[in-house]
């Protein structure tokens, strides 16, 4: 490589500048934080390799994103679309309830806010961004197939002009329109068909009051003060379990049977996926303290709690989300 050390150190800079916006795009466009992460590192060193030959005829940032889109449109070509558990099945009634994990590449995955918004100072871009990276939203693009998923998101996202989609995707300016028309009404369907999840950024402060009142209920392992903070059709997924549960019923039963063992959790604030979340840590009765549990994310409407979504990949997820692997502290063993 020709270029020169102080040279190779500015280029470095100039494409870190766009990692978090790109892993942004990319794990719209996949529904892996892991494979996201993947595709940028990849798209970065294409970049790196290939930068001698950019001839600058579009900006730097035009340019990343069309390598990181056909990185993408290479990943998509194996045809696996991730979902959640409420797109694969009808919710299972309590009395049927049985854990049947499925494979990893199954599921969409959560996301720390920090890896995937890039700071702004514009609150009507951050609450667009925020809104995207939803797993409602980010569900609803995996239906899409993966040219109209890019179109969708760089035109309704990220706000880019239908000519410049165009001239990344080497295609006409008509065949964009027309690829967003579908996507458009294709995400209106899976809106129709979905939750309708409300969320301020930042929190106002009756929401504020209803994580502090979940956090409590559900540390103290209260299932009738949960229950008056739930929809009473709530819905409960955990991944990679392909269980789903609907109705405050189900979910408190569930949780003080099978998911007994959660009593006396401890949970620790998180963003993931531009909602409200925790990371739950189960006492760990070999080792004492606290064992990574789950991932909860959780959406919010008309003031109570729509659903919460427990991600099970602990030992992949608490990592990705900066968090220990143990926390130390004395368990609640009291009788």
């Amino acid at each position: 490589m020709s270029k020169g050390t102080a040279t190779a150190a500015d280029l470095d800079l100039q494409l870190e500048k766009y990692r978090v916006e790109l892993t942004g795009y990319c794990y719209r466009m996949l529904g892996s934080s892991f494979e996201a992460e993947d595709a940028v590192q990849d798209t970065l060193v294409r970049a790196w390799r290939s930068y001698e030959k950019f001839e600058g005829r579009s900006s730097l940032r035009s340019w990343l994103y069309r390598i990181a889109t056909n990185v993408c449109l290479d990943m998509l070509t194996a045809g696996n679309k991730r979902a959640r558990p409420v797109d694969l099945s009808d919710s299972t009634p309590l009395a049927q309830a049985a854990l049947s994990p499925r494979p990893d590449n199954t599921w969409l995955e959560p996301v720390p806010d920090a890896r995937v918004l890039p700071t702004t100072s514009d609150p009507a871009e951050a609450a667009v961004a925020k809104e995207s990276v939803r797993l409602a939203f980010v569900a609803a693009l995996q239906k899409l197939p993966a040219k109209q998923r890019a179109v969708l998101i760089l035109r309704e996202v990220l706000a880019w002009k239908a000519s410049e989609v165009a001239e990344l995707l080497e295609t006409s300016v008509a065949s964009v329109n027309s690829a967003l028309q579908r996507a458009r009404a294709t995400l209106a369907d899976a809106h129709n068909q979905g939750e309708d999840s409300a969320v301020s950024d930042p929190l106002d402060e009756e929401q504020q009051k209803l994580l502090d009142r979940y956090m409590a209920a559900f540390e103290g392992y209260d299932m009738a003060a949960l229950t008056a903070l739930l929809h009473e059709d709530a819905v409960m997924t955990m991944p990679p379990f392909d269980l789903w549960l609907r109705g405050t019923a189900d979910i408190t039963g569930f949780m003080t049977t099978l998911g007994a063992p959660c009593a006396g959790s401890h949970l620790v604030p998180v963003a993931v996926n531009g909602l409200p979340g925790f990371a739950q840590y189960k006492p760990d009765p070999e080792k004492g303290g606290f064992s990574p549990w789950a991932i909860q994310a959780l959406e919010i409407s008309e003031g109570r709690i729509a659903g919460f979504h427990c991600f099970l990949d602990t030992a992949r997820l608490f990592p990705l989300f900066g968090l220990p692997l143990h926390l130390e502290g004395e368990t609640d063993e009291t009788e």
